[in-house]
């Protein structure tokens, strides 16, 4: 997901920016081509669709406004925001009446928010009556959280976010750790080792990304999670979120704070990256395309000079598992007159030949594998096969956040809760999680 360009002063922006574009969409919207029936062949050729983006999928969403156009004739306006307002900002634009947007990729994670405040249309019919969409080639453990709730079906999946461990060779060569950590006790060894060692020469263990958001500190509680074998939620929905694998998670978060590349509670991902291209950090748990930066970006201090590995495990949990800590959907606003050609778009961006191009495409994406034929296609393998490997991870399962209403509301309370423990304001790792636990049950059901 992340790349160097995601600085935090592009990442910067205000709601009201965004409603400007919205309102500067809705214009260009008002003078497109009202009939929303394409020819036969997917001539769109006249018509105009609006598609709402976060920032670090600008890259990703030129190329496909670009192939987009050449392929149908169309004309896609792009509305960029941050991350952690585009539900809001999609929302808003469809209940304010001002219907700006025809497509959006949001965080996975708000699509039951969006749902049940009607801004989003449900797509269960269109999917399950469209073979060309080939969904059983979606990666399983990706799919259905991405796009399910309640057994309704309201999007596409776009980017296959997972974390995984990179870790820099040179400092583990340097501090005679001979091989990465397979387990959370042996990574937090390896980073005590390293910033002991090196710290005062501004070479820390570990970028630990703790800044207060869902993405940000959520991610790094929930790559421990994972690994710990726990769960956000059980099968019936039941939050599970003090349990003693979720709390041994948010222990092992602590205990690597005071080792970590200064200060945790302000590494967000424009700041670990930046220090990870640098070559002052031993190790970081990242988006699996901060790969592809290593080598590409210019920026970068750390090409050849770096291997990756999937999370590590600890408690009784020995398999290593992956941890859906972003993610983004396709979905179709829920007021657009351009339903024929939204689906058109959302299936072309999904599809399988797309996410392989953007998997190894120059300038990078940021966008990671959503099926398994762009997962095991060989240019990916060829061009980078230890991204691939580790990607494999998500075949085998993954956890994912809860999805259904509250679900935005309930990922918010946890992390404002962890940003406290990790201060030292919140009390025992067990009593942080203990109150997350009687919040999310009256949210999310007991």
């Amino acid at each position: 997901m992340p790349q160097n360009s995601r600085s935090l002063a592009r990442r910067v922006g205000i709601l009201a920016g965004g409603l400007v574009a919205a309102l500067a969409l809705a214009s260009c919207a008002s003078t497109a081509t009202g009939s929303d029936t394409a020819a036969a062949d997917g001539d769109f050729s006249g018509q105009e669709l609006n598609a709402l983006l976060i920032t670090s999928h600008e890259g990703a969403a030129n190329w496909l406004k670009e192939r987009f156009e050449k392929e149908t004739g169309a004309t896609v306006n792009l509305q960029i925001v941050p991350y952690d307002e585009i539900g809001s900002t999609l929302a808003l634009d469809q209940q304010s009446g001002a219907n700006a947007v025809d497509v959006a990729a949001p965080w996975y994670v708000s699509i039951g928010d969006l749902a049940a405040s009607g801004s989003i249309q449900d797509l269960t019919d269109w999917v399950a009556e469209t073979p060309s969409l080939d969904t059983d080639d979606f990666i399983p453990a990706i799919n259905e959280p991405y796009t399910v709730v309640d057994g309704r079906t309201y999007g596409l999946p776009f980017d296959g976010d997972t974390h995984v461990l990179f870790y820099n060779t040179e400092i583990l060569e340097r501090n005679g750790i001979t091989e990465p950590p397979a387990t959370w006790d042996e990574y937090l060894e390896d980073v005590k080792i390293i910033t002991e060692n090196e710290g005062a020469n501004g070479v820390y263990g570990s970028a630990v990304f703790g800044q207060k958001s869902p993405l940000i500190l959520g991610a790094a509680f929930a790559n421990r999670l994972a690994g710990f074998g726990g769960e956000f939620v059980d099968a019936s929905g039941k939050p599970t979120i003090n349990s003693p694998e979720a709390v041994e998670a948010a222990q092992a978060l602590v205990d690597v704070i005071p080792y970590a590349f200064p200060t945790p509670a302000e590494t967000d991902f424009g700041v670990g990256n930046g220090a990870w291209y640098d070559g002052k950090v031993g190790f970081i748990e990242n988006w699996t395309d901060l790969g592809v930066g290593s080598e590409t970006n210019p920026d970068s201090t750390v090409a050849g000079k770096w291997g990756v590995v999937t999370l590590p495990v600890g408690g009784e949990q020995t398999t290593p598992r992956a941890s859906l800590v972003a993610g983004f959907t396709w979905v179709i606003a829920a007021n657009t007159e351009k339903t024929d050609l939204a689906k058109a778009f959302i299936e072309f961006a999904s599809s399988s030949d797309v996410n392989s191009e953007l998997l190894v495409a120059d300038p990078q994406t940021g966008i990671d594998p959503n099926r398994v034929s762009s997962l095991e296609s060989a240019a990916y393998g060829e061009t980078y096969p230890e991204l691939q490997q580790v990607n494999r991870a998500t075949l085998d399962g993954a956890l994912a956040w809860p999805t259904g209403e509250n679900a935005s509301q309930a990922a918010q309370i946890l992390t404002d809760e962890l940003a406290k423990l990790i201060a030292g304001d919140g009390g025992t790792a067990q009593e942080t999680l203990d109150r997350v636990q009687a919040e999310w049950e009256k949210i999310l059901g007991s």
